[in-house]
């Protein structure tokens, strides 16, 4: 099983797309790791254009054939409709609905081989204007947008097990995700779910980030340097939200409460 988020990041104005994952799979009682981020691009003369980032989760063999499918239908588009560059946001979504007939076929017909698919999956892109867009497909091959309510995704055994609880629980709204370090706060939901759910594995930097940067869309893995502060952060931040519920047992909500509002004031 798996866990996989989608976190929607505005930073200057411009949205970006954070999706990571544990990479753990289990089948009974084997457990072995795989990657389950998979960005699209297109190739032209050597240039890699950006279209989307998926993550799926359910049986394999399912989800990479829908991967297929996605980058077959967006690739086509890219071709044909977009001129050869990363779709609009209403491009996109057009692009959903292609993609979510071709799904629906697709599982019908498993279903009337007698195969009942597990698959969830999350379907991302940024356009050139910096809106970004968040699809969730259940396991009938019909797409959800969550870009704007609730402006991420979740999906996979840790959904159940804690991860959307966490990502409540810390705030997270998509309003003020730019006062979040969404590396860390991805890294660390994963984390803290892969204790308590042994289908989970911790974060090993399967994590892409779809943004504008400098006029132009760019997709890619965060860095090893990158992966390594923020395993680093998450690891204090969890610390630190134990010792908080500690204190909060000695002196009292009100006081916790008071210095934390001191401390807000010096930072204005």
């Amino acid at each position: 099983m798996t866990l996989i988020l989608a976190l929607k990041w505005v930073l200057g104005g411009k949205e970006g797309v954070v999706i990571s994952s544990d990479s753990r799979v289990t089948l009974g009682p084997i457990t072995y790791e795989t990657k389950k981020v998979h960005p699209i691009f297109l190739e032209i003369n050597e240039e890699y254009i950006p279209l989307a980032v998926a993550g799926g989760a359910g049986d394999a063999s399912v989800v990479k054939q829908c991967y297929r499918i996605c980058e077959k239908i967006l690739m086509e588009m890219a071709l044909k409709e977009w001129g050869g560059k990363t779709p609009s946001f209403n491009q996109f979504e057009d692009a959903v609905g292609r993609i979510e007939s071709a799904f629906i076929e697709r599982f019908r017909s498993l279903r009337e081989h007698g195969i009942e698919p597990s698959f969830n999956m999350i379907l991302a892109s940024v356009d050139p204007n910096g809106k970004a867009s968040i699809y969730l497909f259940n396991d009938r091959g019909l797409a959800e947008p969550v870009h704007d309510n609730p402006g991420f995704a979740v999906i996979g055994t840790g959904f159940f097990t804690g991860g959307n609880l966490l990502l409540r629980l810390l705030g997270y709204t998509p309003e003020e995700s730019y006062i979040f370090d969404i590396g860390a706060l991805s890294i660390l939901i994963i984390d803290v779910v892969s204790e308590i759910d042994p289908a989970v594995g911790p974060f090993i930097g399967e994590s892409y980030y779809m943004r504008v940067e400098n006029g132009k869309v760019v997709l890619g893995p965060l860095k090893e340097e990158a992966i390594k502060e923020y395993k680093e952060k998450a690891q204090q931040r969890k610390e630190i939200l134990r010792r908080l519920w500690r204190l909060l047992d000695l002196v009292g909500e009100q006081e916790i409460i008071t210095m934390i509002e001191e401390l807000e004031k010096k930072l204005r």
